[in-house]
């Protein structure tokens, strides 16, 4: 039976929920979400759940990763009963791209047997640009994917470096040009920021070639230095130094000011779109407390405040399905309490931000001295909401520690 995580309980072997949480299934916002956990190389920086061939050797396959989650899709489509259409998919990773078109196809073709798509639903899928091709964009297309995340981080070779990505500097804003010529209206690119050794220059470059590439959507993202990276190794021994709070502050005013000045304004903080149809709708019913179902090796699901977790390893995902077991290594119950906070967490980043009520009172009471010290729009405040200005965006997460109960 599949193990608890430490801060969780153990899941049930046949993946049942609580009659409980599924009371409303349908009226908010569902989506699936569908792992890739492979990769050519590892980078530096990253400690997602991925693999490279090396790291697997034999004990999984794509084939048998896909066997898996065809058999989670059905596992989940059984545990929700009459589960509503996806209004969004979103394949990540990893490095989805390496499946090609065919195999993208394939995950969306499981999608499409199990739960089915929503009318205009959102397909997305994470790319590598080394792994795309015009044929593999025209591809995925035809196979019904409505939009692309490519992972560009950085335009200078030396920043690339560290990072230890693999895709040369032109690659990027190539690949956004084949995806909108393969007729994606919906192309995203995403930026790192503050990597040991960038420059203001650096980041200006970058920020061009993105603009080069015609996206109608950009992920910019403060470097974060993860414990047990090779890239937190290097900052232990004194090869690099730590990524400085006062140069992110100023890198994100220069991605912020950069994007809005061609037309792409901020939706939630990391993330900007040319208007309301290229943001990450996604994304965005994670961010506005929705329910969805995640598959693969590692993945996350959330359905009506029960939020469980898979094993990692692909040889052991793949295992437990064929032996008609739920791959979930553990799961909780949020409380009330718990999901007010986590609403306060993400609803706060939005550009909508929070409605002032969430709050308890002395929440509210914080809320009033944030707009005091210029973190919180005073105006939006008097009419009910709590909305970042440009200096909250910088200091988000701290105002959430003061409006937290």
């Amino acid at each position: 039976m599949p193990s608890a995580l430490p801060d969780g309980d153990p899941a049930p072997q046949d993946g049942a929920l609580p009659a409980a949480a599924l009371t409303g299934l349908g009226e908010r916002p569902f989506g699936l979400y569908v792992h890739v956990p492979f990769c050519a190389t590892r980078c530096g920086y990253c400690d997602f759940n991925t693999y490279t061939p090396g790291e697997l050797g034999s004990s999984a396959s794509p084939q048998s990763w896909l066997a898996g989650v065809r058999r989670e899709l059905e596992l989940g489509a059984r545990v929700l009963g009459s589960p509503p259409a996806a209004d969004t998919v979103f394949i990540g990773g990893g490095t989805p791209s390496l499946l090609g078109a065919d195999g993208l196809a394939a995950v969306l073709g499981a999608v499409r047997d199990t739960f089915g798509l929503a009318p205009g639903a959102e397909v997305t899928t994470e790319s590598n640009p080394e792994s795309t091709s015009p044929e593999f964009f025209a591809g995925i297309l035809a196979a019904g994917y409505t939009r692309v995340s490519l992972g560009m981080q950085s335009a200078a070779p030396h920043v690339l470096k560290i990072l230890d990505r693999t895709h040369t500097p032109g690659r990027a804003r190539a690949a956004a040009k084949e995806a909108r010529a393969a007729g994606f209206e919906h192309v995203n690119l995403d930026l790192i920021y503050g990597t040991p050794g960038e420059r203001p220059q650096d980041l200006a470059e970058s920020l061009d070639v993105v603009l080069a590439g015609g996206v109608d959507h950009v992920s910019a993202y403060a470097l974060i230095v993860e414990e047990g990276t090779a890239l937190a190794r290097r900052i232990t021994r004194g090869e690099l130094a730590s990524p400085d709070d006062d140069v992110l502050a100023e890198r994100y005013e220069q991605v912020d000011q950069t994007l809005q000045r061609a037309g792409l304004t901020w939706y939630e903080v990391s993330n900007w779109a040319t208007d309301d149809a290229a943001r990450c709708r996604h994304n965005l019913g994670y961010w506005l407390g929705g329910d969805w179902w995640g598959a693969g090796p590692g993945a996350h699901s959330h359905v009506g405040g029960v939020r469980w977790w898979n094993v990692k390893h692909p040889s052991r995902y793949a295992a437990l399905l064929a032996e008609g077991h739920s791959p979930a290594a553990g799961r909780e119950t949020l409380t009330a309490a718990d999901r007010d906070v986590e609403r306060i967490l993400l609803e706060l980043r939005l550009v909508e931000g929070l409605p002032v009520d969430v709050l308890d009172e002395p929440g509210r009471r914080e809320a009033r001295v944030a707009a005091s010290d210029g973190l919180l729009d005073p105006a939006s405040l008097d009419g009910g909401r709590c909305v970042l200005t440009d200096q909250g965006r910088l200091l988000a997460d701290a105002v959430v520690r003061r409006l937290v109960p």
